[in-house]
């Protein structure tokens, strides 16, 4: 299959999950000093990460939660940061400039520090009060802190019983999901790989991941043109610019903000001919409690659409490592 390497997919989910636990010995050790409110903190692709983990516990959590954009906070700070506030960060480099003055700014106000960095011995990753280090699977990083979270809580009671599941039948279930898609990746990345504009919508636990999608993915990796909007603000502007042949493609989630994007898909079958929907319960995964499936819903997109980059980079001969600017020149 067209850049695909399940040993390394597999691998890398096995180490991310691997790091339960000590995750779960420092965050016994953050409750028991006490918590007052939780932020998550990112830029860029990460940012997008912490509106899911911010979704995920909103709705079942009454501690204060909230994800801060690290060039917004350095800028315009949050008064809500401060002693008892506890961060969770990500980096793949460990030199994102903007997420090196956010945290140094948090630990000044008092706030402690988790960072999930790929690279040790990289400014974040000696800055940060803990650092826990694996390849990739960011949003399944910051799904298992906030899962713990709500454990401790005593929200979640069925923690063990979920991640036990998640470990035994998830990475071998997301590498099937992602062979599972690869003739529907072709076929989208045939139809669209030279569309003028596309348009992505999302909601719940997959909006952040729709947002990173249409941002970090269409717009950085492979220089095309995109929009995208969440399910719940579709009824307000953007329906109005669609016709028959505007491209979008709606991703649908198994949580509770699932009818949101199925109100979109209904309004898409009646006024537009050139939609697509992308929907996680179409793929099945054995062993999974169907009640669990919407943390792990944003694995299922991703494996999904990392059969729609391959050919797509494929088709229009792109690298989707080459950048024109980011951190290429000086901005």
């Amino acid at each position: 299959m067209l850049k695909f390497n399940e040993e390394e997919i597999l691998s890398n989910m096995r180490a991310a999950l691997a790091l339960r636990p000590e995750m779960e010995r420092i965050l016994d050790q953050v409750e028991h000093e006490g918590i007052r409110n939780v932020c998550w903190l990112g830029i860029g692709g990460t940012w997008a990460s912490c509106m899911q983990a911010v979704v995920l516990m909103k709705e079942r959590s009454a501690r204060e939660v909230f994800a801060l954009n690290a060039a917004e906070y350095n800028t315009t700070g949050d008064r809500r940061v401060g002693k008892g506030t506890f961060i969770v960060i990500s980096s793949v480099t460990g030199t994102t400039e903007e997420m090196i003055t956010a945290v140094r700014k948090s630990q000044e106000a008092g706030a402690k520090v988790l960072g999930f960095v790929n690279k040790v011995d990289t400014p974040l990753a000696d800055m940060v009060d803990w650092c826990l280090t694996a390849q990739q699977n960011e949003q399944l990083k910051f799904f298992m802190v906030a899962d713990y979270l709500m454990h401790l809580e005593g929200v979640f009671p069925d923690y063990e019983k979920c991640y036990q599941q998640i470990d035994t039948f998830v990475p071998e279930g997301i590498v099937a999901v992602e062979k599972s898609a690869d003739d529907f990746g072709r076929s989208f990345a045939e139809k669209h790989k030279a569309d003028a504009l596309h348009y992505f919508v999302g909601a719940g636990t997959l909006y952040g991941a729709t947002y990173s999608y249409a941002m970090c993915y269409w717009e950085e990796m492979h220089w095309r043109r995109t929009k995208s909007i969440h399910s719940a603000e579709f009824f307000h502007g953007m329906l109005e610019i669609i016709d028959e042949d505007t491209p979008v493609t709606v991703f649908i989630a198994e949580d509770s903000q699932r009818e949101l994007g199925l109100r979109v898909k209904r309004f898409l079958e009646h006024y537009n001919r050139n939609y697509t929907i992308i929907d996680t319960a179409d793929y099945p995964l054995e062993g999974l409690d169907p009640a669990y499936r919407s943390r792990i819903s944003h694995m299922i997109m991703h494996a999904v659409t990392n059969r729609i980059d391959a050919h797509m980079s494929d088709l229009n001969q792109h690298d989707m490592s080459l950048r024109r600017y980011y951190r290429t020149v000086k901005y």
